[in-house]
């Protein structure tokens, strides 16, 4: 029976010291104490107590809507700022692994700047071809001045005009390309410098984009 007895209280002890007690200071300055968090109180900090008295943990008070949705856009914030820390580390050493010295980014540079001069050469020779051929239908179309023009030499004349337009607005984009991929090596080098210099993968922060150099409307081929 003694041993029953002694196990009965055990018991009992357990499951006092299984429940919490909460206390807080609610609206009106009077001190609560439940078994469990308080409504109350749920607009003030609550504290959860030991079975001695002594603190086990606070319970902060609930947010109002405005406070969760700045909360929110707190954590949005640093989530963006460590996705960008992650970002430059990766692109950082990227760049160190495919150019680990000056000359293979010099070399990568001249090499992808000639893909594009390259093919810059092509639309301008185009281009100058098609001056070429609209020489004679505008010589030819001298002798309607004032007189509706033959539809196959107005046809003509159009064709070469609209594929004029094209490759002009080819060679400005072409032109545009040129410069932001030399901006882009640019900014390249700037980063790779303080890289190669000791700098450490993702301490520069994110590499900047390269600003596009300004372009111009094609013109239109002159009569």
């Amino acid at each position: 029976m003694l041993v029953l007895g002694g196990t009965a209280v055990q018991a009992q002890d357990a499951g006092s010291a299984g429940k919490g007690i909460y206390t807080c200071i609610d609206s009106s300055g009077k001190r609560l104490t439940r078994d469990r968090p308080i409504p109350e109180c749920i607009d003030r900090e609550q504290r959860e107590l030991n079975a001695d008295g002594s603190v086990k943990r606070r319970i902060p008070p609930n947010m109002t809507a405005d406070e969760r949705a700045e909360q929110e856009a707190r954590e949005k914030e640093e989530a963006l700022a460590r996705s960008n820390r992650q970002e430059a580390v990766r692109r950082d050493r990227n760049l160190l692994q495919r150019f680990p010295n000056e000359a293979a980014h010099n070399k990568a540079r001249d090499a992808a700047l000639e893909e594009i001069r390259k093919g810059l050469r092509a639309s301008e020779a185009r281009l100058a071809s098609l001056t070429k051929e609209r020489k004679p239908l505008l010589d030819e179309a001298e002798f309607y001045v004032g007189k509706p023009l033959p539809p196959l030499l107005k046809q003509q004349l159009d064709g070469n005009e609209a594929a004029t337009e094209a490759q002009r607005a080819l060679v400005l984009n072409q032109q545009a390309e040129l410069g932001r991929v030399s901006s882009l090596y640019d900014v390249e080098a700037e980063r790779l410098k303080k890289l190669w210099g000791g700098a450490q993968p993702g301490s520069l922060g994110v590499l900047p984009r390269p600003s596009a150099p300004p372009t111009s409307a094609p013109r239109k081929p002159q009569p």
